[in-house]
């Protein structure tokens, strides 16, 4: 036997062992250990904690040590309202089903239900959390799964509220599957990269229903955004995925169904936006690829407000917008190309499915409702038909070049 082989058995003869030696501690109020907190001290390694049905009055619960921590029919964690509720920093800890009440409020202290800080293969899952500061903070933590939980917050002012998922300086983290309702943000990143947003749903909080600055090589697939202060931000990013995602009635004077600033590189495919004030506002953004998005009655399908170069927007649906795009300048390094515009009044002699007259999606008064707002209240009059007819033959405020060459005659499915 090689001294190799015989490392390799004396490790897994270890890990044997240490898995023989871990045990289960039941809390509950006839159980010996009636208190989270106890548990935790009196647990080795790699223990699990049953904390069954009833309601545990504790804050402050430090996990220092890799645990199991399972919930049998979702036993209430109230903190009532004294401060954080449990702080997770130790490595190879889960979470599972517990329902987890009143944080405590502070205005020096970010505190929430479930703190990780500084922690690598995490788990937290099945998880309802209700009467919340910040829901579940991740600092510094990598490699984790955040998913199947409900975040129900009861948020009325920004300035005293927190946001339901934050990563912050995190890698590597998967959120999945999540309800997040009436909070401040409901997701939000800073400085995490290679994050993985999936099926979730974050509705009706008070301003973004994705809130993401200075994080890189995100993906954001199958979410719903929906009812949201200021539908969903995302600012000073590259690389990014936002794939088959709906955005709706983001409505407001400064709603969006998406802000882009300063994002590079990124990927916006298959995507919904439906009835938003604003589907699409982008600034300082380029190389992004628009691809078999469908815009729907939305106030402005996209709007453009400057410093957006070498973006591609080809095979997306423009359905029954009061605007299709906005400019607001007469400069284009952009390109629109084979997409569906149901404001197109072409033809189609050929039968090739493509219209034979190239289609400006640029009218003059969305120039002039950017410069003067209080214009819009002329939509759909006479007199704007007309301003918007003379645009089209001669532009003079709007940029000249920017026109589908290949505007197609059905919409894409």
């Amino acid at each position: 036997m090689t001294s190799k082989l015989k490392h390799i058995i004396f490790f897994v003869c270890i890990l044997y062992w240490f898995i023989g030696e871990s045990k289960t501690i039941d809390v509950c109020a006839a159980c010996d250990i009636k208190s989270v907190k106890d548990a935790i001290s009196k647990a080795q390694d790699t223990d699990t904690i049953l904390i069954k049905k009833g309601i545990y009055k504790e804050y402050n619960i430090l996990v220092d040590k890799p645990l199991t921590i399972i919930g049998n029919e979702y036993p209430i964690i109230d903190g009532e309202d004294k401060g954080e509720i449990i702080r997770v920093v130790a490595d190879n800890v889960t979470i599972d089903g517990l329902f987890i009440i009143n944080v405590g409020t502070s205005y020096t202290s970010d505190h929430a239900a479930i703190r990780v800080v500084r922690c690598e293969n995490f788990v937290i899952t099945n998880v309802v959390l209700e009467k919340l500061f910040f829901g579940i903070y991740i600092e510094k933590s990598n490699h984790g799964k955040i998913y199947h939980n409900k975040i129900i917050g009861d948020a009325k002012d920004e300035y005293n509220s927190g946001n339901g998922i934050q990563l912050w300086y995190s890698k590597h983290v998967e959120v999945d599957r999540n309800i997040v309702q009436g909070v401040r943000d409901g997701i939000y990143l800073e400085f995490s990269d290679n994050i993985v947003i999936n099926n979730n749903s974050s509705s009706n909080n008070l301003r973004y229903g994705l809130h993401f600055m200075f994080s890189n090589d995100d993906v954001y697939t199958n979410n719903t955004f929906e009812n949201n202060g200021a539908g969903v931000a995302v600012m000073f990013s590259k690389r990014i995925k936002m794939i088959n995602n709906i955005f709706r009635k983001n409505w407001g004077t400064t709603a969006y169904g998406v802000l882009l600033k300063e994002i590079n590189d990124a990927e916006i495919i298959g995507n919904t936006f439906e009835e938003n004030t604003i589907a699409i506002n982008t600034e300082g953004s380029n190389r992004i690829n628009y691809q078999k998005n469908s815009f729907i009655k939305n106030g402005w399908a996209v709007k453009v407000l400057g410093a957006c170069y070498a973006n591609k927007f080809e095979s997306n649906n423009f359905l029954y917008n009061s605007f299709d795009v906005s400019y607001n300048s007469k400069l284009n390094d952009n390109i629109f190309d084979g997409n569906y515009w149901s404001n197109y009044t072409g033809y189609d002699l050929d039968k090739n499915g493509i219209g034979d007259v190239p289609y400006r999606p640029v009218k003059l008064f969305s120039y002039v409702v950017n410069r003067t707002p209080e214009t819009i209240i002329l939509l759909r009059s006479l007199f704007m038909d007309i301003i918007d007819f003379s645009e089209k033959v001669s532009p003079v405020f709007t940029p000249d070049n920017l026109v589908d060459a290949n505007p197609l005659m059905k919409k894409i499915i």
